[in-house]
């Protein structure tokens, strides 16, 4: 036993002491202050380890890499400052109330492991989640710059069917932002092979359609153009296409287009400005804008000519879309707006052919004509020739032909009573 008075002065002097030389259990005995500052630390570096791990998953949403990066250093630093106060402890403190002090601390250290592998586990699970969400937004991105390279691929082609390269596309155009586009014969070639195409393709859902409302078709098409001699049945579809084709250019060799507008430019730049604004736009789109244009106009006359009030009534069981057409109105209806791009085709077709200086000028070729192979092409392919010295006759003009200069662009017919290879 030590005196009272030097047990004191040594008290005051572990209180002034950093480091305890003797075993930490003795000390925290003789010195219950220490106990409470190791229990503030130990409390304290707890919360401050949530804090820094609240700020982790503040950061993954929205995502931040630099906040993610800077509250995962925050996490490690006090996860270090937790085990560097049981380190502290367990070296100052040895002894032990267990009766078998090994056993004791490799159960401790196993437990510690254990739940720092559940923390790994429920950050691991975390990560392959934003690692999902990660693969998910790059193919979403992969579709889109696929999209757009096919959307390029179009335009690419489009341009140099116009006779643009794509490095002129990327760095000029004109005072009115249209795409310098030089106007030649080629560039009305590629519009009239628009236009063949379009009036076969909007002639396949009208045949059809025909088929579905029971229409005897040999009998259509025997109504359109009588007595012609069809090698095969399959080829009255050129029938329709011809009834399609008259209906379409009728007017054609009018710069009005038979459509009567107060304040019509005529002249050639102004076509070729039409041209321009409209052959890259959706045609229903030029509608919403404008459905009382002159374009809106040619549209609506024309769908009332082409499509017959009978073949309308069989086709929907009523007129609605016709009366609505009628008012003034342009429907949205499958039908309709697959028409619409039969009219667009041969409308920009018009537009072009009074851009030139003369402008280009439109034949048609009557039936019964005598086949000619510098102003006609016949639509089949693979016919017999017979060896008498009769000429084929013309059965049906499917698309009319053109001067454009002192150049001919062939119309195209379907020749009667000829043979076909099989």
């Amino acid at each position: 036993m030590l005196p009272t008075g030097t047990k004191d002065s040594q008290l005051r002097e572990s209180n002034s002491q950093k480091v305890h030389p003797q075993p930490m259990e003795e000390a925290m005995n003789q010195n219950p202050g220490a106990v409470e500052a190791l229990i503030s630390k130990i409390f304290t570096n707890i919360s401050s380890l949530k804090a820094a791990y609240i700020q982790l998953q503040a950061a993954h949403t929205p995502y931040d890499p630099e906040k993610i990066q800077d509250a995962d250093k925050q996490v490690i630093s006090e996860l270090k400052n937790l085990s560097e106060l049981k380190h502290f402890y367990r070296e100052n403190n040895p002894k032990s109330v267990c009766a078998s002090p090994q056993d004791s601390r490799l159960a401790a250290e196993i437990q510690e492991q254990q739940s720092l592998l559940k923390t790994y586990e429920v950050m691991v699970k975390k990560f392959q989640s934003e690692i999902q969400n990660k693969n998910s937004e790059i193919h979403q991105l992969q579709q889109q710059i696929e999209e757009s390279s096919q959307r390029r691929g179009k335009l690419e082609k489009n341009l140099k069917l116009r006779g643009l390269s794509t490095k002129e596309s990327e760095s000029s155009t004109d005072e009115n932002g249209f795409f310098p586009v030089d106007l030649t014969p080629e560039l009305f070639t590629s519009a009239v092979e628009a236009a063949f195409k379009a009036i076969h393709d909007f002639s396949k859902p009208l045949i059809n359609m025909m088929k579905a409302a029971g229409w005897d078709l040999d009998a259509a098409a025997n109504s359109i153009e009588p007595n012609v001699v069809y090698a095969k049945r399959a080829h009255k579809k050129y029938a329709f296409e011809s009834h399609i084709c008259q209906r379409m250019f009728s007017g054609f060799q009018q710069e009005s287009f038979s459509i009567k507008s107060d304040n019509l430019t005529v002249t050639t730049e102004s076509f070729f400005n039409q041209f321009l604004a409209l052959r890259e736009m959706d045609p229903l789109d030029i509608l919403g804008q404008n459905p009382d244009s002159i374009f809106g106009k040619f549209c609506r006359s024309k769908y009332l000519v082409v499509v017959h009030p009978k073949m309308e009534a069989s086709f929907f069981g009523n007129l609605d879309q016709r009366n609505y057409v009628m008012g003034g109105g342009h429907p949205r209806t499958p039908f309709y707006q697959a028409f619409l791009k039969l009219a667009k085709s041969i409308w920009l077709l018009h537009r072009l052919a009074y851009s030139f200086d003369p402008n280009v000028k439109v034949f048609q070729v009557k039936r019964g004509s005598e086949f000619s192979e510098i102003y006609m092409d016949s639509v089949v392919k693979n016919l017999i020739m017979d060896e008498s010295d009769q000429k084929p006759k013309v059965g049906l003009m499917v698309m009319p032909g053109f001067w454009i200069g002192g150049s001919v662009i062939q119309s195209r017919v379907y020749l009667s009573g000829m043979k076909v290879a099989e």
